[in-house]
């Protein structure tokens, strides 16, 4: 969904209008803009419109305030907002009814105290906020240097000025603790302005600088992702991935958001297997279960003493066995239970490289003229020569006997 000012052309594909590529001031098209459903419904009669408002700042933050003076609000406004000290400045997102809901989805109690709107913001309120925004990239240059030179292990991931200006908050990671009070004070030299610091997760990083994933899309926490769970590894053992970090880690270094996805589809289709470490008792000798196929309803089990062979069982079959092992009774073998699996059809492979040749872009090598040039009559002796070496000798019967 986009707004008009950010509606692309058709000849290059770049956006046209306000040149924001999707985070223009109407909001319309802003990567976490909740839709109001409910804007074209009237309100019943005796009822009060509900006072708060969402207001979005720098990099999808979005805040609650409460709109003390009655102003009209609509989406896209931009208004100065209570702040300590001063005051900021960011852009209308949410109005009405829906805000509530917002509010109660992120634990925030909208019957106690909430900041203020003071005003709309003016023209001299929006030109301080533009000017200290202008400042934000060359500060974070010069801020990750004195951290380097202060040998301190963590990283400055970006600066957000409040929007009067005075005051400047620093966002960081780091593995461990950081001291960072002669920090503060060379950054207050420098600067001069208030510091804060503010440390983030390396999954709010991932999601402040974007990216691509292995998928081909967008990062899902930079997009609609507001809210990050945890993500074990059981996650993947229950999917029947490998464990390889490489392939389960994404842009933060942390596990995908995505394992947890499909994980409650996955766990309501194993409630019908039975255990992994179940052992089938037979009378051939134990069984262990090798491997598992949800979306078949299969498992493959393997004799204790004859690793190698694997034998595959429906779970009807395994339950069976099962059952007849808790009343203290062995079965017969696995392979009265098993299926024939179908061997696996041979698959002809084109080499799509060896189509062609890989020198054909190089220039053809040059022949010599002189091997062009040879003289006819040894060409015709040599072959005379060749075609009697090649005929056979025949020798009669009287040649024998004389």
């Amino acid at each position: 969904m986009a707004c008009t000012n950010c509606s692309t052309s058709t000849k290059d594909g770049t956006p046209r209008g306000c040149k924001n590529n999707g985070t223009c001031g109407t909001d319309s098209c802003n990567k976490l803009t909740v839709f109001d459903w409910l804007s074209n419904m009237s309100l019943p009669n005796g009822e009060v419109a509900f006072d708060c408002v969402e207001v979005r700042f720098k990099n999808g933050r979005k805040e609650f305030y409460r709109n003390t003076e009655k102003i009209t609000l609509s989406i896209g406004d931009v208004v100065a907002t209570e702040a300590s000290p001063g005051h900021d400045v960011g852009i209308v997102t949410l109005t009405g009814e829906l805000v509530k809901i917002q509010m109660k989805k992120k634990g925030v109690d909208f019957k106690g105290e909430v900041p203020k709107i003071y005003r709309k913001a003016s023209q001299k309120d929006i030109d301080i906020w533009s000017d200290a925004r202008d400042k934000e990239e060359p500060m974070k240059v010069k801020a990750r240097e004195i951290a380097i030179r202060l040998n301190l292990e963590m990283k400055i991931s970006d600066i957000e000025f409040q929007g009067d200006g005075s005051k400047a908050i620093f966002y960081y990671t780091a593995n461990d603790r950081v001291d960072f009070r002669q920090l503060i004070k060379e950054f207050a030299q420098s600067f001069k302005t208030r510091i804060e610091m503010k440390q983030v997760g390396f999954r709010q990083e991932a999601a402040r600088l974007g990216g691509i994933g292995s998928c081909g899309r967008e990062l899902c926490c930079s997009t609609w992702l507001t809210d990050f769970r945890s993500v074990n590894t059981s996650a993947a053992r229950y999917q029947q991935l490998s464990l390889n970090p490489q392939k389960l880690a994404g842009q933060c270094g942390k596990l995908k958001c995505c394992l947890n996805y499909e994980l409650d589809t996955y766990l309501d289709a194993l409630k019908d297997f039975p255990e992994f470490e179940t052992k089938l008792h037979t009378e051939k000798g134990d069984a262990i279960c090798q491997k598992q196929d949800i979306f078949k309803g299969l498992m493959w089990f393997a004799y204790t003493d004859n690793f190698a062979n694997w034998h595959v069982l429906k779970i009807e079959h395994v339950k069976e066995i099962i059952a007849l092992n808790k009343e203290k009774k062995r079965a017969t073998s696995l392979e009265d239970f098993a299926l024939e699996m179908a061997p696996l059809p041979e698959k002809d492979f084109n080499n799509a490289m060896g189509q062609e040749s890989l020198t054909r872009f190089d220039q053809p090598k040059r022949k010599n003229k002189n091997n062009k040039k040879k003289k006819p009559s040894n060409q015709n002796n040599s072959n005379n020569t060749n075609n009697s070496k090649k005929k056979p000798i025949i020798i009669s019967k009287n040649d024998v006997k004389k």
